[in-house]
Formats: C-alpha cells, sequence, structure tokens
C-alpha cells in the first residue's frame, strides 16, 4: 500500500473577520522526503496556508489531512513531527540558555532527564551550535537563532522542518549560516519546506516549487518548468535573469 501523504490539502480556504480571502480553494498535496519551495509575494497567503496546516490558525472551509489522517485529530503527532521556524526568529525564544531553549520540547514530552539531555546534546551538535550550549540564545546570531530554532524541532524528534521567509533581516553570514543547515538537514533525510520570494538564494536546493498568488495554487511542478510558466502577476521574479540556471542560484 502506498504511504499517505505528509499533508493532503483539500478545497482549502480562508477568510478573515474584516472580508479579507487569504486562501482560496487550495487543494495541495505535500510528500515526505523532498526539500519543497513555496514561492510567493507579500500578502500572497502562504504564510497563512502553513499556519493552518500547523494548526496554529483555523481555516474557513476545506480539509486537511496529515499523514492520512485529519488535522484535528492528528494535532499530537504533528506537532512532535513537524516544526515550525517562524520569520521572526526572536519570537520563538523562551529558554536562557541554547540549551534551556532547546530542552523546552523534550521536557514538555515528560521524558527522562538523561533522554533530554541527550537530545539536546545531539541536536545542539546537529544544527551546527555545539559549544555554545551555554550561550544567551537571544545573543546569538540572526542566522544561529534560526538554528536554534531548528535545534529546537530535531530535539522533539521532528522530521519535517518548514521556514518562514527564512533570510528575512540577514545579512549575507546569517543567509549562509541558514542555507548550510538547509543543506545539512537534506542531507539526513529530513523533509525541508521553505516559504520564500527570495529564490535566488536556494532554488538550487529545491526538488519542487510552488507558486502561489492571491491565495491559490497557480504554479506547481519542478522548478525549471514552473519558472518558464510564470506570469508577471504572480509577482515572483525567475532569477535565471540574472543566473545562468537553476542549479547557480544558490548563495553558498
Amino acid at each position: 500500500m502506498d504511504k499517505p501523504s505528509l499533508f493532503s490539502i483539500r478545497r482549502l480556504s480562508k477568510t478573515f473577520s474584516s472580508g479579507h480571502k487569504a486562501l482560496s480553494g487550495i487543494d495541495l498535496e505535500i510528500e515526505a522526503g523532498p526539500c519543497l519551495v513555496i514561492a510567493g509575494a507579500n500578502g500572497s497567503g502562504k504564510t497563512v496556508l502553513i499556519k493552518i496546516i500547523t494548526g496554529l490558525l483555523d481555516a474557513s472551509s476545506g480539509e486537511v489531512f496529515f499523514q492520512g489522517r485529519p488535522l484535528a485529530d492528528a494535532l499530537s503527532g504533528l506537532r512532535r513531527a513537524v516544526g515550525l521556524v517562524f520569520q521572526d526568529a526572536d519570537a520563538q525564544i523562551i529558554g536562557e540558555t541554547v540549551a534551556e531553549d532547546t530542552a523546552l520540547g523534550p521536557k514538555n514530552l515528560k521524558l527522562p532527564k538523561d533522554v533530554v539531555n541527550e537530545r539536546v546534546s545531539a541536536a545542539i551538535r546537529a544544527a551546527g551550535l555545539e559549544g555554545k550550549a551555554d550561550f544567551p540564545a537571544r545573543s546569538l546570531s540572526g542566522g544561529e537563532k534560526r538554528r536554534l530554532a531548528v535545534a529546537g524541532i530535531l530535539a522533539m524528534g521532528g522530521e519535517t522542518i518548514i521556514m518562514d521567509e527564512p533570510f528575512a533581516n540577514l545579512d549575507w553570514p546569517g543567509v549562509r549560516s541558514v542555507l548550510e543547515i538547509i543543506v545539512e538537514l537534506k542531507r539526513d533525510g529530513k523533509t525541508v519546506i521553505i516559504l520564500t520570494h527570495e529564490l535566488e538564494k536556494t532554488l538550487a536546493l529545491a526538488d519542487r516549487l510552488v507558486v502561489v498568488c492571491d491565495g491559490k495554487v497557480v504554479r506547481d511542478g519542478e522548478p525549471e518548468a514552473v519558472l518558464d510558466r510564470l506570469e508577471p502577476e504572480y509577482g515572483v521574479r525567475d532569477p535565471r535573469c540574472s543566473y545562468r540556471t537553476v542549479n547557480d542560484c544558490l548563495w553558498l
């Protein structure tokens, strides 16, 4: 029997109380494994979409399934398996130190202290923050704060990492720091979903490109094929204007 999709999204819509329609009838299947880039201009609906499928926001209509189960019945498993790195990395920092912040998830799972310590050490190492376990979490650079958020997800046992505009407000070293952790996550077999309008920084890592415009999925497929069919109204710039191929679109 075929394995169910990571997420199955059917006829998903969201209208806010102001009357603004953020999503309109989205159908989308997200598989485990590949690196998915979801692109769209600011206000296109991509962040609303991700907040709904991770249980942070209610839909107005439609259905979301996680690993074949209705989202409402799967939230406990989803919160262990899927982690979201916010655009504002500071908003996710709760612990005083890197180690304390990373330990929050495993502690909430009521795991034994030795298991928590093992998970925290492994996650900090995997996120490239080794040697900084006792550093004040808020003293980290922008790129390191995103790595810290990833460490927290890994410590929970997360296999899927979603990054919302991961390069926002980062300098060159910060961008490289985030890209390096994405490369490592892919290498380790994690599912990585990146929401961005900055395709020139990360498109070379994408196995699939989805374009969202005015709350609808307007393009979906292999990155080169999607770029060949972009329309100006999508608000997504084809980075090949400045780079020779998709494989060159990586700031590493």
